[in-house]
C-alpha cells in the first residue's frame, strides 16, 4: 500500500495543471490579483465620491465639502494610475511565468520520452502542444489577476450599494451574478468547440511536417500536387472549425453586454422611483447609476477571462496528456534489486538465438527485434546471462548500445558530434566506418558545423557517419539496425570488415539481410569452429 500511495503522489507531482503555475510562484499571483483589485477599486468608488460631492457640496453649497471631494476624485485617479501600472507588471510576469512552466514540463516530458515520442506522439501535436498551447496557458495566467481583481471589486461595490439601500444593493448583487450564469450555457460548446479546432489545427502541422520531411520524394514521384490539395482540405476545416468557434464567441460578447445592461436598466428605474419618493437622494440615485453601470466591468472581465479559461483547459489537457506520458520500457523505473551485469564482453539472448560474447554476430534485418535485443523495447532477452528487466536503466544504456538509422543529430561541429565517448579515437572510428572521405570533403574538416539532424550531408553520409559515433563509445554490446542500407557494396563491403577488426573482442550484432556482413562474420570468427556468429537457433 506504502509502494501504490508513493506511485500515485509521484503519478500527481507529474501531473500539470491549470493552477500548477500558481502553486509555484503565490506571491506573484497574489500581487496579480491585488494589482488587480486596486485597479478597478478607484473606478467602482467614483460613483459614490461624486454622489457625496453633489449631496453635501454643491446641494449644500459648502464649497470646503466640494473641494475635499474634488481631491479625492484626484487622489483615486492617482492610485488607480500606480495599481494599473503594476497590474500591467504583474500580469505579464504571469504570462511569461504560466508559459514558461507549460513550456519546461512539456520540454522535460520530450526529453523523458526520447526515442519514444515519435511512436507515442504525433508530430502535429507536438509542434502545435509547444507553440499555441503553452501560449494560451499564459493567457490564462495573465488574466488571473484581473478576474481576481473583478471578483473583489465586484463583492466591495455590492457591500457599499446595500448599505446605501438594501433593496437596490440587493436587485445589483442578485443580477450581476444572474447575468454571468446567463452567459455559462455558452462557455461547454464553446470548449467543445475549441478542441475540435485544436484537434484540426494538429492534424495540419503533422501533415505539414511530414510533407517538408518527405519534399524531396515527392518531387520525385511527381506528388506535391496530390499533397497540396490534401493539406488545403484540412486546412479548410480548420478554417470551418475557427467560425463554429468564432459564433459562440460572437453570442458570448454579445450576452456579456446585454445581460448586465439589463440590470443596468433595472437598477436605475428603481432608483428613479425612490429618488422621486424621497427615500434616495439625488447624490445618491447618481451614485447607484454609475455603480451599476460599473458592474459591466467586472462582468467583462470575467466573461473574458472565462473565455481564456475555456481556451486554456483544452491547452493544459494536452500538455498533461504529454507529460504524464512515459517511456515503453521504463513504466515501472528502475527494478527494486537491480543486478549488475558481469564484467568484459557480454553475450545476448532472446528466445530465438544465443549470440556468444566477444563476437560479431549476423541477424536478419528487424528493427523490432534490435529494440528488444537492446533493452528498448520490454522482451525475453537476457545480456550477460541476466535479464535486462533486472537490470538498471543506466548501466544498460551505458554498456548496450543501440544504433537506428533514424537517430538524430544536432548542430555543431562535426568532430564534437562525432566525440561521443572516448574509448575508441575518432579518427579510428571514422576510418572504420568508412568515412575519412567525408571529413576530408569538408572545407573545415572536424571543424566543420553540420546543420540539425545532419540536413547537410546525403543519407548514404550521414549513416557512415552516425555509426563512427556510436563506435568511439565503444560499448561492451553494440547492436547495429541495417548500419550500411545506404551505402554501395563497396563501401558495406570495407565497414563490415574494418568494424569486425575495430570490435575484435567486443560483442557486435548486426541485424541486415547483407551477406557482405554474414562474411565478414565467417572471416572474423573461423577460430571459433562451428560458432561462426550467425544466428544460433534454440
Amino acid at each position: 500500500m506504502r509502494r501504490a500511495a508513493r506511485s500515485t503522489a509521484a503519478d500527481n507531482s507529474r501531473r500539470f495543471r491549470l493552477r500548477t503555475p500558481l502553486r509555484t510562484r503565490p506571491w506573484l499571483a497574489t500581487a496579480s490579483a491585488i494589482a488587480g483589485a486596486f485597479t478597478l477599486l478607484p473606478g467602482a468608488a467614483l460613483p459614490f465620491v461624486v454622489g457625496a460631492a453633489i449631496d453635501d457640496g454643491i446641494a449644500a453649497g459648502d464649497a470646503g465639502t466640494l473641494g475635499f471631494w474634488v481631491a479625492a476624485v484626484l487622489a483615486l485617479a492617482l492610485l488607480q494610475a500606480c495599481a494599473a501600472g503594476l497590474s500591467a507588471w504583474t500580469s505579464h510576469t504571469m504570462w511569461v511565468h504560466g508559459s514558461t512552466s507549460a513550456q519546461h514540463a512539456l520540454i522535460t516530458a520530450v526529453t523523458g520520452l526520447g526515442a519514444d515520442l515519435p511512436r507515442q506522439v504525433p508530430t502535429g501535436d507536438v509542434v502545435a502542444t509547444g507553440s499555441e498551447d503553452v501560449y494560451q496557458t499564459g493567457n490564462a495566467m495573465e488574466l488571473f489577476g484581473r478576474a481576481a481583481g473583478a471578483l473583489i471589486t465586484f463583492c466591495v461595490l455590492g457591500a457599499a450599494l446595500i448599505t446605501i439601500s438594501p433593496l437596490l444593493g440587493t436587485v445589483a448583487m442578485v443580477g450581476v451574478p444572474l447575468a454571468v450564469a446567463g452567459i455559462g450555457p455558452l462557455m461547454r460548446p464553446l470548449v467543445r468547440r475549441k478542441e475540435a479546432q485544436r484537434e484540426r489545427a494538429s492534424e495540419v502541422n503533422a501533415m505539414g511536417a511530414d510533407i517538408v520531411s518527405g519534399l524531396r520524394i515527392l518531387r520525385g514521384i511527381g506528388g506535391e500536387g496530390r499533397f497540396r490539395e490534401r493539406f488545403v482540405r484540412t486546412s479548410r476545416e480548420v478554417l470551418r472549425a475557427g467560425l463554429r468557434v468564432g459564433t459562440v464567441q460572437s453570442w458570448l460578447a454579445a450576452a456579456e453586454v446585454a445581460l448586465p445592461g439589463l440590470v443596468t436598466v433595472a437598477v436605475t428605474w428603481l432608483g428613479a422611483r425612490l429618488a422621486l419618493d424621497g427615500s434616495i437622494s439625488t447624490g445618491q440615485l447618481i451614485a447607484f447609476y454609475g455603480a451599476s453601470a460599473f458592474l459591466v466591468v467586472p462582468v467583462k472581465a470575467a466573461t473574458e477571462a472565462a473565455e481564456e479559461f475555456a481556451s486554456a483547459i483544452v491547452a493544459v489537457r494536452k500538455v498533461d496528456s504529454l507529460v504524464r506520458r512515459r517511456r515503453s520500457h521504463d513504466e515501472t523505473g528502475d527494478p527494486a534489486d537491480p543486478q549488475p551485469l558481469p564484467p568484459g564482453p557480454l553475450s545476448v539472448t532472446d528466445e530465438h538465438a544465443h549470440l556468444p560474447a566477444g563476437r560479431l554476430s549476423v541477424l536478419p534485418a528487424g528493427r523490432a527485434r534490435a529494440e528488444r535485443l537492446a533493452g528498448v523495447e520490454p522482451g525475453a532477452v537476457r545480456v550477460g546471462g541476466i535479464d535486462t528487466a533486472r537490470v538498471s536503466h543506466h548501466e544498460l544504456r551505458r554498456r548496450v548500445v543501440l544504433v537506428l538509422g533514424d537517430d538524430l543529430w544536432f548542430s555543431g561541429p562535426v568532430g564534437a558530434e562525432l566525440a561521443a565517448g572516448d574509448r575508441v579515437s575518432v579518427a579510428q572510428a571514422v576510418a572504420a566506418a568508412d568515412a575519412t572521405d567525408i571529413i576530408d570533403a569538408f572545407p573545415h574538416g572536424y571543424a566543420e558545423t553540420v546543420s540539425e539532424r545532419g540536413r547537410s550531408v546525403s543519407g548514404g553520409q550521414r549513416q557512415r557517419l552516425n555509426l563512427a559515433r556510436a563506435l568511439t563509445l565503444d560499448p561492451d554490446v553494440l547492436i547495429l539496425d541495417d548500419p550500411t542500407s545506404a551505402v554501395d557494396a563497396h563501401s558495406e563491403a570495407r565497414i563490415s570488415r574494418r568494424v569486425a577488426r575495430l570490435r575484435a573482442g567486443r560483442t557486435t550484432v548486426v541485424l541486415t539481410g547483407s551477406e557482405l556482413w554474414r562474411q565478414a562474420a565467417e572471416s572474423a570468427q573461423d577460430a571459433y569452429g562451428n560458432d561462426n556468429g550467425q544466428e544460433v537457433t534454440r
